[in-house]
């Protein structure tokens, strides 16, 4: 299986970022560019769109052989997500409209968007922990980096492209690591696993992963931000700039912390890990004003990828399993009504008067799918 490893470069001369940041922006323009022609003249495909564009790009934007064709193909395969996203329904209802109206425009890249780079053009040193890199100004030899030890003991397996990615000033390599994959072995049962925004996950046993903290922290960020937008200061708006990308940099730690959690509890206990699959759930559920913001900043898909992929790396088999009625059926009966569903938190059956947690009555359901 593939995996994504971060490192962060150390440019050691002042005009080192600079030509790193001029590298980002030219190749972002080009592919911007490269993303206007495509879309006027319907070419998605990555030979006919390079056989259209491929001089002029390199012409232009004063790119070199390579980091033209790695343009081109940044552009082919931001128009095979988009039409990939919209036709899954992985988004939700709202971004699903604005990317469907998208579609009648080219895509825009940010100046600072992330460009991929292949070994002709990047160049690792693991041994002395540097890398040799290709820019708009020349190539850069030497340039070191840094990284958590797991990430460094990883580079050894890496393949494929790299990207080079800035945030706030600094820069990044996200590197493609090849990981073994054991076989999965056979579940002695499933470990049931409901999601939801009041509570991230619910297990089977009975443990509950609250999401309290998640929402105290967007909500502080929310009135932060409302508060620093009506001051409208050059200082309200640096202020802004560096909370930037912190919210969502948080859920995904939680995320992280959340699937590690349930993957170790199934892979002591030798079972598997049954999930809702949610796709769609967004088009799905009508919700009231004030619940949107919660709806559409939930993150369920993000922790179901994160649970496979860390599964994966353990052997523990994934399960996913429809969450029809889930949260209606009774768990000791199977009697199915809307009513049995008391509040958020309480579960109450009108049939056999079996009374428990919502949440966990549901993943006694997805433990026994």
């Amino acid at each position: 299986m593939k995996i994504a490893v971060r490192v962060k470069l150390l440019p050691a001369s002042v005009y080192e970022p600079d030509a790193l940041a001029a590298t980002l922006r030219s190749c972002n323009r080009a592919a911007t560019w490269v993303s206007e022609t495509a879309h006027a003249k319907g070419l998605f495909r990555r030979n006919a769109l390079q056989q259209a564009v491929y001089y002029e790009v390199k012409d232009t934007f004063d790119l070199a052989a390579r980091p033209a064709v790695r343009v081109i193909k940044k552009v082919v395969d931001a128009y095979a997500t988009l039409k990939a996203n919209i036709k899954a329904g992985n988004l939700g209802s709202q971004e699903v409209k604005r990317r469907q109206r998208a579609e009648t425009k080219p895509i825009v890249f940010r100046e600072d968007a992330a460009q991929p780079y292949d070994d002709r053009i990047l160049t690792w040193n693991l041994d002395q922990r540097t890398v040799s890199i290709w820019t708009v100004t020349g190539r850069l030899k030497g340039i070191p980096f840094v990284g958590s030890e797991r990430a460094l003991e990883l580079l050894a397996s890496r393949s494929g492209e790299s990207d080079l990615m800035m945030r706030e000033g600094m820069f990044f390599l996200i590197a493609t690591i090849d990981v073994s994959e054991p076989l999965a072995y056979e579940p002695d049962g499933f470990l049931g696993v409901d999601l939801g925004i009041v509570n991230i996950a619910t297990t089977s046993d009975g443990r509950i992963m609250s999401g309290r903290r998640v929402s105290r922290y967007r909500r502080h960020h929310r009135d932060v931000r409302k508060k620093l937008r009506t001051k409208r200061t050059k200082s309200a708006k640096r202020r802004l700039k560096r909370l930037r990308g912190r919210e969502a940099r948080y859920t995904t730690q939680r995320n992280h912390i959340i699937a590690k959690k349930l993957v170790h509890t199934a892979e002591r206990t030798s079972r598997g890990i049954g999930l809702e699959d949610l796709s769609g759930i967004r088009q799905r559920v009508t919700a009231r004003k004030v619940q949107r913001s919660r709806l559409h900043s939930w993150a369920f898909a993000q922790l179901g990828a994160f649970v496979e992929y860390k599964a994966r790396r353990v052997g523990v088999p994934v399960v996913f399993v429809d969450p029809r009625n889930t949260s209606r059926q009774c768990s000791e009966c199977r009697h199915t009504h809307r009513t049995n569903r008391v509040s958020q938190a309480r579960f109450a059956c009108r049939s056999c008067g079996a009374v428990l947690h919502a949440d966990h009555g549901g993943t006694s359901l997805l433990e026994r799918s």
